[in-house]
């Protein structure tokens, strides 16, 4: 893998791509979503803990569930989606890690250990949960991730019985374009970065 993606492909995972709030009334399919999952689960994690587990809020029941959870200014946005992804994070992630990461006793690591097991779990569920929005747009979604929820109750409505904790939203289908701002800048290498 030393040849890089061409220039389209980069605009439409990173330079032309937009947060969406706005949204085309046209369903995601069942099969797009669990494709690009199959292209998110491919990215690294911590040895190979994986703990993203995604809700795919697709229902008008499911909607009217999630409704009462959002921060009000997310509402109509989300409602209006065609979908919706809770991605959360399992705090049991490391009982599968026999199976996932079989060269070491990695399950050891973390039993008992509740700080390391939430900071793993965070931390990966949210870069499996970047590596998901990244998929999505490969697949020619669009994609409004965000905040402004209510976590004890997207908990209590969506993992209920599980050790499953919410991370955070994203809105899926194929967005308007309508009342879309100009993009806001970013910050430069400079700014960002340093090389030591």
């Amino acid at each position: 893998m030393t040849a890089a993606i061409d220039y389209r492909a980069l605009d439409q995972l990173f330079r032309e791509a937009r947060t969406h709030n706005d949204w085309r009334a046209e369903p995601v399919p069942a099969d797009r979503l669990k494709a690009a999952w199959d292209l998110a689960r491919m990215g690294p994690t911590s040895a190979n803990c994986s703990p993203a587990r995604i809700v795919f809020v697709v229902s008008p029941q499911g909607k009217e569930k999630l409704k009462p959870c959002l921060n009000e200014g997310n509402v109509n946005k989300t409602m209006a989606a065609p979908a919706t992804a809770i991605i959360g994070y399992d705090l049991k992630f490391h009982d599968r890690l026999p199976a996932l990461y079989p060269h070491a006793d990695a399950r050891a690591w973390f039993v008992g250990n509740d700080p390391l097991i939430q900071a793993t779990a965070f931390r990966n569920s949210t870069l499996q949960g970047a590596y998901f929005i990244l998929a999505a747009r490969a697949l020619g979604l669009d994609c409004g991730p965000m905040s402004g929820f209510d976590e004890a109750k997207v908990d209590a409505a969506f993992f209920a019985g599980t050790a499953v904790k919410s991370n955070f939203l994203c809105n899926l289908g194929h967005g308007s374009g309508e009342r879309m701002r100009p993009r806001s800048p970013r910050l430069d290498f400079d700014d960002a970065c340093s090389i030591v």
